[in-house]
């Protein structure tokens, strides 16, 4: 037998059976990848301790304005009512307050 006989007897290998377990390996490790991700970022959890704000109230100024908060956010100090936030403090001398069970924003 020469080399080309030799050579013409062997069965020829398809392209596409490579190709595709390939693809259907792709499909397993991105499946994988993805539930452990998943996994993962449902594991993580971020609880910030829980503020105690008290009752909720409505404050009425005198030039006709509103202001909705909590009970506890408000101080008094040197006979002036002041609302206290997280990063401002407004100056809410003359209002009344009204303690009213308001909606909050959705």
């Amino acid at each position: 037998m020469t080399r080309a006989e030799l050579y013409n007897q062997k069965p020829k290998q398809s392209p596409w059976r490579g190709l595709l377990l390939f693809i259907i390996t792709c499909m397993i490790v991105s499946a994988g990848v993805f539930g452990f991700l998943q996994y993962y970022q449902n594991t993580i959890k971020i609880e910030a301790p829980t503020e105690k704000l008290g009752k909720k109230v409505v404050i009425d100024l005198p030039n006709g304005q509103k202001v909705y908060t909590y009970d506890h956010l408000i101080i008094e100090k040197n006979g002036k009512m002041y609302y206290k936030g997280e990063r401002n403090t407004i100056d809410l001398t003359g209002g009344t307050v009204v303690y009213e069970n308001w909606k909050e924003p959705e």
